[in-house]
């Protein structure tokens, strides 16, 4: 596949916003948090396809990249629910009860840590640390952090993102 089509599999728009985020920086390669962020908002998370193209608008190697995007666990390399939960099972967070708490929202959302529900609405997904432990036990869906959470809240906390 040539270069050219390779980095169009991203729109135009996708490549705009790239452009426009590496031409603030001193290197292209450092925009590439950047960019993975921007196709995962236009299209839920981040292919191989996808990948590859950054990569070459990038002028870097896919391997470098999806070192990145493996390390950094906020970008998704496989398909997403519309609303991400993660609980955060540092040892703060642990010690304030994370494990109960993410055994209740498992239950709550018939899910295991990895998993979708199968309406596509949430999936739940580990996280090393949040940086709120002194809300802990802390958990976030999208980009909203919830701390202080208790397994009584999550009726109401899930209600939220309908």
């Amino acid at each position: 596949m040539s270069e050219a089509a390779l980095v169009q599999i991203l729109s135009d728009d996708e490549i705009r916003e790239i452009e426009e985020e590496a031409a603030h920086l001193p290197d292209r390669k450092s925009a590439a948090i950047d960019a993975m962020m921007i196709v995962q908002r236009y299209r839920g998370w981040v292919s191989d396809e996808s990948l590859g193209a950054i990569a070459r608008l990038l002028g870097m190697s896919v391997e470098n990249l999806d070192s990145i995007a493996t390390f950094y666990n906020l970008i998704y390399r496989k398909p997403v629910g519309r609303h991400v939960v993660m609980v955060c099972d540092s040892v703060s967070c642990y010690v304030m009860g994370a494990d109960g708490l993410r055994k209740a929202v498992e239950e709550h959302l018939g899910i295991a840590l990895g998993e979708t529900t199968e309406d596509d609405r949430f999936t739940l997904l580990p996280i090393v640390c949040l940086g709120a432990c002194d809300r802990a036990p802390t958990m976030m869906v999208d980009d909203e952090l919830i701390g202080d959470v208790t397994p009584e809240a999550l009726e109401e906390i899930f209600a939220r993102f309908a």
